[in-house]
């Protein structure tokens, strides 16, 4: 009997083009795949969550977000921004994906030019081709930070130019003059510019980072775009924030509730616990990922056949593989060695030759698997 059952002809090919994995590798790898902090949720926030579960917070809740939790976002940009955010500017959305997706949707149409800077996070150029935009892939320079003379060429009749900092795969935080630069090139071009800044908390060797939000230039134009995903290792949490100028706002809004309804409302007064309630848990997070960097470093150090960075900040490596007889696939070589790790190439055109790991999981699995990884691309030298 034939199905009554037609996918999606559009939706096929999105899912078609993303290289992103689908499934977990089973216990047997060592995964080293997945950007999701080892770290337990810390203690308050859990506690924030039962509480605010036992006082009643159960049913909707207002569709940019529980109100206190908006003015402590507030307050906390508002001491990088020159002008106060205000409430109008905030939007608290399902996860970090939550507010890329919906102020992409809120904002670009079919047909649309988006300058995505490469290597990046692969899920920009998924939405855009979802809706029927042109994602434009720019390569940036030999070291990963912005190739300002090509942004420059590839901006006009461009609508949005999409950020990733610090930098996922890379590690990359890009300085305080390269974005100062790029504000100037989405002035005189009249850009949007989304700026994904997830990692924002974990920033090593003391290395300076600028906000987009603390640049003025941008304010105008800016959709910044965050989550309580690694900075308080709330991952499963899906909680998530974007600030833009409130008429952004009022439409990315307006996408996110049609797509997720109302926010969970418990979820977001543990958030308010985790932005209000004074600890140390992120900064112990950072020095331990600051720690399994170096680990990654020594294990990886001279390797024939591999070329190494350390990451600025993230917890990721972007590794890149010289070695003559390495084989295409090297997901599925690094598989028959016990280790799961990311394409390259899943983060644009530029990544092909790359893997990316994560030092996000404890140091004696992630050890052996740089380990093993090391004795695969020794072989092929």
């Amino acid at each position: 009997m034939e199905s009554f059952y037609r996918p999606s002809d559009g939706v096929q090919r999105i899912v078609e083009k993303s290289e992103r994995p689908s499934t977990r590798p089973g216990p047997e790898i060592i995964s080293l795949a997945t950007g999701d902090p080892d770290f337990e949720t810390p203690a308050h926030i859990r506690q924030a969550l039962h509480d605010a579960i036992d006082s009643g917070y159960t049913h909707y809740i207002d569709g940019r977000g529980d109100p206190e939790l908006r003015a402590a976002i507030a307050a906390e940009a508002s001491r990088l921004t020159e002008k106060p955010v205000t409430d109008a500017e905030i939007c608290i959305t399902h996860g970090g994906a939550g507010s890329l997706s919906s102020a992409i949707l809120g904002t670009v149409n079919p047909g649309d030019r988006v300058l995505i800077l490469e290597p990046t996070y692969s899920s920009y150029a998924d939405l855009l081709w979802l809706i029927g935009a042109e994602p434009v892939f720019l390569k940036q320079t030999d070291d990963f930070h912005l190739d300002l003379d090509i942004i420059r060429a590839e901006a006009p009749n461009a609508r949005m130019i999409i950020v990733c900092h610090p930098n996922n795969p890379t590690g990359v935080v890009y300085t305080r003059s390269e974005l100062e630069e790029l504000a100037e090139i989405a002035r005189e071009h009249d850009l949007l510019v989304m700026s994904d800044e997830a990692y924002e908390a974990l920033v090593f060797d003391g290395v300076e980072f600028a906000s987009t939000l603390a640049i003025p230039e941008l304010r105008e134009r800016l959709i910044y775009c965050q989550t309580f995903s690694k900075r308080f290792a709330m991952t499963g949490w899906r909680l998530g924030y974007m600030i833009a100028p409130a008429e952004i706002i009022r439409h990315a809004s307006t996408v996110h509730r049609t797509f997720n309804g109302s926010g969970n409302a418990a979820v977001q007064r543990a958030a308010l616990a985790a932005l209000t309630v004074p600890s140390d848990a992120p900064e112990q997070m950072r020095l331990e990922y600051q720690a399994r960097r170096e680990i990654v470093a020594e294990l990886m150090a001279g390797t024939p056949g591999a070329e190494i960075r350390e990451p600025d900040g993230s917890f990721y490596y972007f590794i890149k593989v010289t070695a003559p007889n390495a084989p295409d696939d090297l997901v599925a070589a690094a598989l028959e060695h016990g280790v799961a790790i990311r394409a390259g190439t899943e983060y644009g055109p530029s990544g092909k030759g790359y893997f990316r790991i994560t030092f996000a999981t404890d140091r004696e699995q992630l050890s052996e698997g740089v380990r093993r990884l090391r004795r695969m691309i020794e072989a092929w030298v």
